[in-house]
């Protein structure tokens, strides 16, 4: 179940925090390579994938680390309360600079992009979106949007679309443990998302991403 609070957090989480939250295991402001790997298995994706969930620790580490020390933390260990110091260019904006959620871009990133009119967003709409975002000279930051849009798909997708109702909850963290919560009901368990089984079953079949897209 998901905590009421985070004792370590002197403020109210901001959106950004309740976002990383699932990952503080033991809610002490720290997330640890350890803990991102945890939280990736318990969402469900595979030993391998989960590994490469550590690139997070690498790179966001050490900004988050700015708040408390100009030295980099030796276990590169992410900090929650300055978690908004990890924002980096070319993303869709929603966060703003503090860490909280902006609604009236939400909705305007489904009112530009979502071209069905379904309230979800087609992986082409989603290339669209991460190309939009691109600004001069960010590679990095090109990068890491194309890896969080990428692995939202993988958790999220529901007939080949990412759902207006389903990204909201990614974007304040609550996703994360009602995924949990549903994967632990062995009779029902969480029935969205694309994994090897979806991709082995679509080389059988002859049927791919873009034959579910609405």
């Amino acid at each position: 179940m998901k905590p009421s609070a985070n004792n370590s957090l002197s403020t109210t989480p901001t959106a950004l925090q309740q976002h990383v939250l699932f990952w503080d295991r033991n809610n002490d402001n720290i997330i640890t390579p350890y803990d991102v790997y945890t939280g990736f298995r318990e969402l469900g994706f595979s030993m391998i994938f989960s590994f490469g969930g550590l690139l997070i620790n690498i790179f966001f580490s050490y900004p988050t680390r700015l708040a408390h020390s100009y030295l980099p933390d030796p276990l590169f260990r992410i900090y929650v309360d300055s978690i908004h110091k990890a924002k980096h260019g070319s993303d869709t904006g929603i966060y703003d600079s503090d860490g909280h959620l902006r609604p009236h871009l939400y909705d305007e990133l489904f009112d530009k992009f979502d071209g069905s009119g379904k309230g979800s967003l087609s992986v082409s709409e989603l290339f669209s979106l991460i190309k939009k975002d691109r600004v001069a000279a960010d590679p990095a930051g090109w990068s890491f949007a194309f890896m969080e849009w990428w692995t939202t798909w993988l958790l999220l997708q529901r007939e080949g679309r990412v759902w207006k109702d389903d990204l909201r909850q990614c974007y304040d963290g609550s996703l994360f443990w009602r995924i949990r919560e549903e994967r632990a009901n062995k009779e029902e368990g969480w029935q969205q998302g694309y994994g090897w089984k979806d991709f082995f079953r679509g080389l059988y079949t002859g049927g791919t991403w873009k034959e579910w897209e609405l």
